[in-house]
């Protein structure tokens, strides 16, 4: 990309779209386009045709996208697939009609299988099942991934895909039906020592193992990688490192300043067992990630507390 290259970066105004704005922004790229979902609906083909035609962008970064945690994705599943698939669909292949020199998708670690070896290659796609409380929301990434792969065969277009871990940072979405896993345990542990809680209650038995990429990493690879790689195989995104939710719901604790005790539901769904990236790849291309999950936390929670907290 050229500083001066006409790129959109759509969902500018959730998690990972702001900070690949504020990434190009820090890099010296300023003929940046954007749009609300109140001024470009991406499920509509037609207006999204009519969007590129008139904008004509040169390089996109697709990071729109109905998101949400283990309550969401099993309640809404229909619409997570709807959804995702339409902006993907429609963004990629008006990118494609419209001649852009190139294309970004961003996708979630959550298109591997349930059982993948760990830690998960990006050849292990479409290896074996998904998890069932977020295959809706899979399919969709995976579709539009293959989308970019099968343009590129057939098209020769330059559609590259990136799959990060478990994100999280600033402009994170703290929603108690709709969030991920540690923005909701954020506010939880904040709400609780606001109301002075003896306990909170988490979902499952805490055994489940994640792995968790700071949002300003992920956005310095996504430019990196628009500038350095081509190639049909996504690149996973991450760290490399994994923790338990349980180890994960005390530090959140700690952060917060929560002191109470911390219980367990059984009931409720672990989600996948364990889901580690390879990031090999990254790593041979020349990327690594630079904020440990402590210190990527305590951000997060700073930006919960001027930007989000009530109370």
């Amino acid at each position: 990309m050229e500083k001066e290259s006409k790129i959109y970066v759509s969902g500018h105004r959730g998690m990972a779209g702001s900070a690949i704005v504020r990434e190009l922004k820090k890099q010296g790229y300023s003929n940046l386009v954007t749009r609300t979902h109140e001024q470009l609906d991406l499920t509509r083909q037609n207006d999204v045709e009519e969007f590129f035609m008139s904008e004509r962008p040169e390089y996109v970064f697709h990071a729109a996208g109905k998101v949400g945690g283990i309550i969401a994705n099993e309640t809404f599943p229909a619409d997570f697939l709807y959804e995702n698939m339409m902006m993907g669909m429609n963004i990629i292949h008006a990118s494609f009609r419209n001649g852009c020199k190139k294309l970004e998708f961003l996708g979630s670690s959550c298109i591997y299988p349930r059982m993948a070896a760990q830690p998960i290659k990006e050849k292990e796609l479409l290896s074996s099942e998904l998890e069932k409380t977020n295959e809706a929301y899979a399919l969709a990434k995976i579709s539009s991934l293959k989308y970019c792969e099968y343009l590129n065969r057939q098209y020769h277009t330059d559609f590259i895909s990136l799959m990060p871990a478990n994100l999280y940072g600033p402009n994170d979405n703290y929603n108690p039906q709709k969030s991920h896993v540690l923005p909701a345990m954020l506010r939880r542990f904040h709400e609780a020592k606001i109301n002075g809680s003896k306990s909170v209650t988490c979902w499952g038995d805490g055994s489940a193992l994640r792995e968790f990429l700071y949002v300003g990493d992920l956005a310095e690879l996504c430019v990196f990688l628009m500038n350095h790689y081509s190639g049909n195989e996504t690149v996973n995104a991450g760290t490399g490192k994994e923790v338990t939710i349980k180890e994960l719901a005390q530090l959140a604790a700690k952060t917060a300043g929560y002191q109470g005790e911390i219980l367990w539901d059984y009931t409720k769904p672990n989600g996948t067992p364990r889901k580690l990236l390879d990031v090999s790849k990254a790593a041979s291309l020349g990327w690594v990630y630079k904020t440990e999950l402590e210190d990527g936390i305590q951000a997060a929670y700073e930006d919960f507390l001027k930007n989000h907290a009530v109370g």
